[in-house]
């Protein structure tokens, strides 16, 4: 795969904001960081976004998620490897990247509910933003081709 162009975020440095003010907010939001990078995991591998896919694997691997963990996200219902809050998580990412895909309301309120049995508003906020801006950098990525194992200079994650 070659590179189609340089990188947005670096053509125009003030996008580059962007990441780093994201990931400045979801850190503080008290939402685990290892949730934020599986639910992430699960929504680029449905975008098809290798660059982010294997940037999100090291950080999962940084916050502690366990090999197993990793090897089974794409099949986390048949799983028993996450327990009841990174499950609804995961089932969230699916939601919201399908939703991205297809239009339409797919986070139904029985899904809303558990995620909200789960984690407080304000993580329910970062794990919306951080799933709206992976699939944002994962349409960016796979437009001008970026590839995975690409270590950004942007002081994200």
């Amino acid at each position: 795969m070659t590179l189609r162009m340089t990188n947005p975020y670096y053509l125009l440095p003030e996008a580059g904001a962007i990441p780093v003010a994201l990931e400045k907010a979801v850190s503080e939001s008290g939402m685990p960081l290892s949730t934020l990078a599986i639910a992430a995991m699960r929504a680029s591998q449905i975008n098809r976004g290798s660059a982010c896919l294997w940037a999100e694997v090291n950080l999962a691997r940084k916050e502690g998620i366990t090999e197993d963990q990793l090897a089974t996200v794409a099949a986390w219902r048949d799983s028993p490897f996450f327990d009841d809050a990174e499950r609804a998580a995961l089932a969230f990412a699916e939601a919201v990247t399908e939703m991205a895909h297809s239009g339409g309301d797919l986070v139904s309120d029985e899904l809303w509910d558990t995620l909200s049995r789960h984690y407080d508003e304000r993580q329910r906020a970062a794990l919306i933003l951080w799933l709206a801006g992976g699939t944002m950098f994962n349409i960016v990525n796979n437009v001008v081709r970026e590839e995975a194992g690409q270590v950004w200079d942007n002081g994200v994650l």
